[in-house]
C-alpha cells in the first residue's frame, strides 16, 4: 500500500465523508498544512476549497497514528 492510499485511509478513519484534494504526498505536519485543499462549500458545480483545513477533529496527529495502524 502506498503512503498515499494509506494517508486516504487514514483520513475517512478519522472523520468519513470530508472533501479535500491532495496536491503530492503527505509525510510531514508541512506536507500536512500546504498540500492539501479543503471543500468548504458548492458555488454551482464548482467546490469552494481553502488552504486552511476547517475541521477541527482532523490533525495530522490524528492522520498519522492511524496511518502508521495501516
Amino acid at each position: 500500500m502506498t503512503n498515499l492510499e494509506k494517508f486516504w485511509k487514514a483520513i475517512m478513519t478519522v472523520k468519513s465523508n470530508v472533501e479535500l484534494t491532495v496536491n503530492g504526498d503527505i509525510t510531514s505536519q508541512d506536507d500536512f498544512d500546504n498540500n492539501i485543499m479543503w471543500n468548504t462549500g458548492v458555488n454551482g458545480d464548482t467546490a469552494i476549497q481553502s488552504s486552511t483545513n476547517p475541521h477541527s477533529d482532523i490533525t495530522y496527529a490524528k492522520v498519522k497514528t492511524e496511518m502508521d495502524k495501516l
